[in-house]
C-alpha cells in the first residue's frame, strides 16, 4: 500500500520553509519562527493542492526540498496561516467567493512580501519536514476540514470549558478556550451574506465570548487588550451595554479618564437600573485621579532642580563665597549681591588703603 493511499483524508503535520528562487534564497516564511507546526488535511480542497501531492510522498521524519512554479495562490495561503499563528480569523476580511476571487478583489494582504508575489508571480522553494501523520495536533487546524454543523456544535463546548477553567480561576486557559469559540463562529459567519438571518444570529452568539474573553483579560490586568476588543465589539453592537462597562474599566485602570467616563455614562443611558453603579465607579474613579494628581505632584516638587549639582561644583572649585545655590542658568548676579561703588563724600566707610591715599594727597599740598 503507497504512502500517498494511507495518508487520504489524514491530517499532515509538517514545517516548512518558502524561500524564492533567486541567489539569496530570501525566506519568506518559516513555521518555526511561529513556534508551532502547520497541518493540512488531505482531499479537504486546500489551496495549495501541490503541497498534498509533496507532503504525501514523504515519509515521517524525512525532509526534502521542492521547486514549484504553480504557487500563484501561495501569498493567500501564506496570510491565512500566518493570521492563525497570531490567534486571528485565517478569513478575516474575505468576502464570500472563490481564492482567486479574493486574490483579486483585496490588491493587498496586509503583508508587502506577499504582495509583491501576487504582483509577479514566481517560482518557490519549498522545504518541507513531515512530522507527523494522523489526528491533528491543534483545534485550529482540525476547524479547516470540519463541516459548519461541527464547527457550531464545538461552541458550546468550548463555552463551558472556559466556564469551567474560570471558575478555576485559570484565566489565561480560559480566554484561549473563549477566543477559539469566537474564531469557529467567525468562521461560519464569513459564509454567509451579510445582512442574512443567520450571519445576525451568529454574531449574537459571538458576543457573550468575546465579553468572557474581555472578562479574562480584565483579570490578567491586559487593559489595551479589552480596549482593542471592546471597540471592536462596539463597532458592531453599539447598544451593548456589558461592552461599555468592560470598556470602562480598562480605560479607569489606564488613566484614561475621558474615555472612562464616556463610557460609565453610557452604560447609565443605555440601563438605567445600573446608574446606582456607574455613580459608584465615577465616584471611585474620581478619588483615584486624586490621589494619583497629589503623588504626582508631590513627587515633582520633592524633586532636586534639574543640573544643580553643576552650579555646586563651579561654587566649590572657583569661590568659596555663601552663594545660595539656583537653578542652572541662573546668573550670578541674580543669586550674588554685587558691591555699590563709593563715591567721595558719601560718608560711607572708605576701602582698604583708603589711610595711605590721603596721605598722599597731604604731601602734594
Amino acid at each position: 500500500q503507497t504512502a500517498e493511499a494511507q495518508r487520504q483524508a489524514e491530517g499532515l503535520v509538517f514545517h516548512f520553509q518558502t524561500l524564492l528562487d533567486n541567489f539569496e534564497r530570501t525566506v519568506i516564511d518559516d513555521s518555526r519562527l511561529a513556534g508551532r507546526p502547520a497541518e493540512i488535511f488531505v482531499g479537504k480542497m486546500f489551496k495549495m493542492e501541490v503541497w498534498e501531492t509533496l507532503l504525501t510522498s514523504m515519509r515521517v521524519g524525512e525532509v526534502a526540498e521542492f521547486w514549484c512554479d504553480h504557487t500563484g495562490l501561495y501569498p493567500i495561503v501564506s496570510k491565512g496561516m500566518r493570521l492563525i499563528a497570531q490567534g486571528k480569523d485565517p478569513l478575516e476580511g474575505q468576502r464570500h467567493m472563490c481564492g482567486m476571487g479574493n486574490l483579486f478583489h483585496y490588491h493587498s494582504t496586509g503583508f508587502p512580501e506577499l504582495d509583491e508575489l501576487m504582483r509577479t508571480p514566481q517560482p518557490l522553494i519549498f522545504i518541507m519536514e513531515l512530522l507527523q501523520v494522523g489526528d491533528p495536533l491543534s483545534y485550529h487546524r482540525e476547524s479547516w476540514m470540519m463541516e459548519k454543523d461541527e464547527k457550531l456544535q464545538m461552541v458550546p463546548v468550548l463555552h463551558m470549558q472556559g466556564n469551567a477553567l474560570v471558575k478555576q480561576r485559570q484565566f489565561r486557559e480560559a480566554a484561549s478556550k473563549y477566543k477559539e469559540a469566537v474564531l469557529l463562529l467567525k468562521t461560519v459567519q464569513s459564509r454567509e451574506m451579510p445582512g442574512d438571518v443567520d450571519y445576525v444570529n451568529l454574531g449574537r452568539m459571538i458576543i457573550p465570548l468575546e465579553l468572557n474573553y474581555c472578562q479574562c483579560m480584565l483579570e490578567l490586568e491586559e487593559y489595551y487588550e479589552v480596549i482593542e476588543h471592546t471597540n471592536d465589539l462596539l463597532d458592531k453592537h453599539k447598544d451593548c451595554v456589558k461592552g461599555y462597562y468592560k470598556r470602562a474599566k480598562a480605560h479607569a485602570a489606564v488613566w484614561n479618564e475621558k474615555e472612562a467616563r464616556r463610557d460609565f455614562n453610557m452604560v447609565a443611558n443605555l440601563d438605567i437600573t445600573l446608574a446606582s453603579l456607574v455613580h459608584r465607579e465615577i465616584k471611585a474613579l474620581s478619588e483615584r485621579m486624586k490621589v494619583k494628581y497629589w503623588e504626582e505632584r508631590e513627587k515633582y516638587w520633592n524633586s532636586p532642580p534639574p543640573h544643580a549639582h553643576l552650579v555646586l561644583s563651579v561654587d566649590l572649585a572657583g569661590r568659596s563665597t555663601g552663594r545660595r545655590l539656583g537653578l542652572a542658568g541662573e546668573s550670578a548676579s541674580s543669586a550674588d549681591p554685587q558691591p555699590q561703588p563709593v563715591h567721595a563724600g558719601a560718608g560711607a566707610a572708605p576701602a582698604s588703603g583708603g589711610a595711605n591715599e590721603r596721605a598722599a594727597e597731604e604731601a602734594q599740598r
